[in-house]
């Protein structure tokens, strides 16, 4: 993220970027480095970071803000009034979006799809890979409204990042795999963000015992791609969302009410963290595991599913 903002302020002089004490979490240091008029630490105070980066957004200039997803929150007030409300061009890159082990439960990222979809004005994404943080970014700069990024703590995926980042089509998603129409139970499975990997995985899986998979990359919780959405739900027989978040409130609820709002009948399962405060553990694998967001857990899921009688509920949630 760091090395990408140096980039691209080098092409944006209207470019700044804006921290609360955390600039080798989050990367900002390279800017520091590179461009230290563009760069500003303003200490232990998220709430005065954003306000300052819409102050700084009326007068021309796009503040990235980078803070982490858990840190955000005390500064929610201030997101909503000063940025959201005003429709200011704030982009807000949020590390340590989901799970972040050996930090405990005060650093897990698993809230704010929840608290961000509910505002107007608000562009929410999240990528799969580290050349799509750098689109994602670049694509923030090219919209006059609040753009948040999300993104995990850890090693990135470890594909090339282009030398020149694209501008994504906003409110669109991609799809990585279509179905083949190969005669055995069609399952769409929604991989946000970090999740992907696991859908693609999952897929492989599946197919292997005979299961016709699609896979998409949504990219974007708010605004939602309601067509491709729609659509593959109308074709597949189990639709499955996951997300490195908690359920309540989070991208499969987006679906689910889109299913609801478009009367999609087909069952949905949705895949995330539960409804409480995630523990501290050494690894992220073993809380995973724990949880049921790996590849074993979802194949079993949705292996289950087909098991179940066709009286069965068909909207699941699963943590």
């Amino acid at each position: 993220m760091g090395q990408t903002l140096v980039r691209l302020c080098k092409n944006d002089k209207s470019l700044v970027g804006i921290t609360a004490a955390m600039p080798s979490g989050t990367g900002l240091k390279h800017l520091e480095k590179a461009m230290p008029d563009r760069y500003y630490d303003v200490g232990i105070a998220e709430e005065h970071a954003v306000i300052f980066a819409a102050g700084m957004a009326t007068m021309g200039l796009r503040p990235f803000v980078a803070i982490y997803s858990t840190f955000l929150q005390r500064a929610y007030d201030c997101i909503h009034h000063d940025v959201c409300l005003q429709d200011l061009p704030v982009v807000f890159c949020m590390d340590r979006a989901g799970l972040s082990a050996n930090d405990g439960p005060t650093h897990h990222g698993l809230f704010d799809i929840g608290y961000l979809r509910c505002l107007p004005n608000v562009i929410l994404m999240a990528p799969r890979n580290e050349d799509e943080l750098a689109d994602m970014m670049f694509t923030a700069t090219q919209h006059p409204h609040p753009a948040f990024i999300r993104y995990p703590r850890g090693a990135a995926e470890g594909v090339p990042i282009k030398e020149q980042p694209q501008a994504l089509e906003v409110g669109k998603a991609e799809l990585l795999r279509n179905f083949s129409h190969s005669g055995g139970h069609k399952v769409a499975l929604f991989g946000l963000g970090n999740m992907c990997r696991v859908a693609v995985e999952a897929a492989d899986a599946l197919a292997a015992d005979g299961f016709d998979c699609a896979v998409v990359n949504p990219r974007f919780v708010k605004p939602l791609d309601s067509g491709t959405h729609e659509f593959l739900g109308h074709l597949a027989e189990l639709v499955v969302t996951l997300e490195d978040h908690a359920l309540m409130g989070g991208y499969g609820s987006a679906v689910l009410e889109l299913f609801s709002e478009k009367a999609v009948p087909t069952p949905l399962v949705r895949i995330g963290w539960p409804d409480q405060f995630i523990e501290h553990a050494s690894t992220q694998d073993e809380l995973r595991r724990k949880y049921g967001l790996t590849v074993e857990a979802l194949v079993a899921k949705v292996k289950a599913q087909f098991a179940e009688s066709p009286a069965a509920s068909k909207l699941i949630g699963m943590a």
